[in-house]
């Protein structure tokens, strides 16, 4: 039976979706250059695109946090 031995080369390998985009497309600069939509600076706009899962889920927490130091979020419970 023929196999492509892709297992052997890569048994642990996963298809991951890429992470999506938080743009909301209400896409404007604040007086800091971030974007008043998504939270997220020039630079992390611009490299999204190039950037890992892992590299793109780090620049979410930081939009989250950004959004709640700006009031734009709140949580609730625990804090």
């Amino acid at each position: 039976m023929p196999t492509d031995h892709t297992d052997e080369i890569l048994p642990h390998a996963t298809h991951e979706k890429p992470v999506r985009s938080p743009c909301v497309s209400i896409c404007a600069l604040d007086e800091a250059d971030i974007c008043v939509g998504c939270q997220r600076t020039v630079a992390e706009i611009t490299r999204w695109v190039r950037m890992s899962n892992e590299e793109r889920r780090a620049v979410l927490a930081l939009c989250g946090e950004r959004a709640r130091v700006g009031g734009l979020m709140f949580s609730v419970g625990g804090d």
